[in-house]
């Protein structure tokens, strides 16, 4: 069972919600991204990771986002496999 510290909750547009795992939070740049995956499948090395830019919203309130520009996702991508690499160095 996922420890329910490290997991979060999101509504798609059709309304739905989905529980992620929040199995990472990288920072590249100046900006944060959360590595999230998703807790219904139960297979946890078949399921796809999303990542999304953690953002604050004019309210102040800390809003996740999908990166849409090309560019910034391969930074990101690079950024993670990288961590993946260190950590299965240890």
């Amino acid at each position: 069972m996922a420890d329910q510290e490290n997991t979060i909750v999101l509504t798609d547009d059709e309304g739905q919600e989905h529980e992620f795992v929040v199995v990472d939070i990288l920072n590249v740049e100046d900006d944060e991204y959360a590595i999230l995956l998703p807790v219904e499948t139960g297979d946890t090395e078949a399921a796809e990771a999303i990542v999304l830019k953690i953002g604050v919203d004019e309210d102040g309130n800390e809003v996740l986002y999908e990166i849409e520009d090309e560019d910034e996702w391969q930074r990101v991508a690079e950024v993670w496999a990288d961590a993946l690499d260190e950590g299965e160095e240890d």
